[in-house]
């Protein structure tokens, strides 16, 4: 009978790389203050975390969280309690890590309350903590392309720092490059912190483009913008990439953490 181990491994394997989206579980509480002096997310965000998440934002497990690669990343929440809560649940924005050992979620009030049945919104909020499931989806931002912002850090023209912001698509970015346009001696960046990256090397002279490196299905693949930054760009500034990322980075999870078999 030993000829069966190998095809019982094979069937494990099968099954585990079956379902392309996970469905993981924690207990979730909310953010006690959320006006904008108090947002200091590990994303680094700040003030505009609100606008970026509509309201909906989160700090996530530290595996989710991925030293910052979750920044931005979006996630549809439920709450389990079916006495109080709905099923659509609701849809928020990672801003921030969460190291607590009592909750793996903690989520913007706003965000919190959407989880309750009608009429139920200010009982779920009474309850504090609860119960719930959530898997990964895309990021919509209303036709919103991926933006740069170059942060205080930076140092024109030698040292540059910048913050991604409005990041679509179902993708984490891996890595980031930079050159002067028309070039392509690209230097690598390294991320400073959360959503922020910096410049590794002496920063090119002249109009900046940049590539990033995204997760794509199974994979990962290269976006490249034609122009970001002009010849005299200066921290502060948000600056237009050009580039909308809607890729769809895949997961491989075990059928009985499959999110398309019991999200339903």
């Amino acid at each position: 009978m030993a000829f069966l181990l190998p095809l019982l491994f094979l069937s494990l394997a099968s099954s585990a790389a079956a379902c392309d989206r996970c469905l993981h579980h924690a207990k979730a509480a909310f953010y006690q203050v959320e006006s904008d002096g108090e947002l200091r997310g590990a994303c680094g965000y700040g003030n505009l975390t609100l606008g970026l998440s509509n309201g909906y934002f989160s700090a996530i497990t530290a595996t989710l969280y991925g030293h910052g690669a979750g920044c931005g990343t979006c996630f549809r929440v439920r709450c389990k309690n079916e006495a109080m809560c709905n099923k659509e649940g609701t849809q928020i924005v990672v801003t921030d890590g969460n190291e607590s050992s009592q909750t793996g979620l903690v989520i913007s009030k706003k965000a919190f309350s959407e989880m309750a049945l009608s009429g139920k919104g200010e009982l779920l909020i009474i309850e504090g903590v609860v119960d719930v499931e959530f898997k990964r989806v895309p990021c919509e931002h209303k036709d919103k392309n991926l933006m740069v912002r170059v942060e205080e850090m930076s140092k024109y023209p030698t040292y540059l720092a910048i913050k991604l912001l409005y990041q679509g698509g179902q993708t984490e970015i891996a890595s980031i490059e930079i050159a002067k346009v028309g070039e392509s001696n690209w230097a690598p960046m390294a991320r400073n912190y959360g959503a922020v990256w910096n410049s590794k090397h002496h920063v090119p002279d002249g109009p900046l483009h940049l590539r990033f490196m995204v997760t794509s299905g199974f994979d990962k693949k290269w976006i490249e913008t034609k122009s970001v930054l002009p010849i005299d760009w200066r921290h502060g500034q948000i600056y237009d990439t050009g580039v909308q990322i809607n890729d769809l980075a895949k997961e491989s999870c075990s059928n009985d953490q499959c999110a398309h078999q019991h999200w339903a």
